[in-house]
């Protein structure tokens, strides 16, 4: 575990453009949430969510490299510990005003069965923020102990 310019800790990960290597990232969240003894129930929200952006990247983002980049931090803010995600893809880039948000009236009529990430992601999160353009996409998603 090496330090940020802020002095959080952080692990960088890379995962290949491949089936089931949402999971690999996964553990490595629970592994850290484990490590700063965050309760297991918001280790499981940072993991669904984390699952949610993997999933985003490897359908959506057509990577140059068939990468996902991932940084893990931990660290303190106004007395509150957190686990930071980072997630970032070398891919095409998206609009998200572009991006149609779901209902379940377009869900259950089967109009659009998918589109849901980007929600799940916000409402198990305490903060997410996304940049994307040309060079790829990064979503930085933050969950307090």
């Amino acid at each position: 575990m090496s330090l940020d310019a802020n002095g959080a800790r952080e692990i960088s990960l890379t995962i290949p453009v491949a089936p089931d290597m949402e999971i690999v990232a996964t553990a490595q969240a629970a592994a850290v949430g484990e490590f700063i003894e965050m309760p297991r129930d918001k280790i499981d929200e940072v993991k669904l969510a984390l699952v949610e952006a993997c999933i985003n990247a490897f359908e959506h983002a057509q990577a140059r490299d068939d990468l996902l980049h991932l940084i893990f931090r931990v660290g303190r803010e106004n007395a509150r510990e957190f686990l930071e995600v980072e997630v970032l893809d070398r891919g095409k880039g998206f609009d998200q005003a572009s991006v149609e948000l779901p209902s379940p009236e377009k869900t259950f009529s089967g109009r659009q069965k998918r589109g849901w990430g980007l929600q799940i992601m916000r409402s198990l999160m305490d903060t997410v923020a996304i940049t994307s353009g040309e060079g790829g996409t990064r979503i930085l998603m933050r969950k307090y102990k």
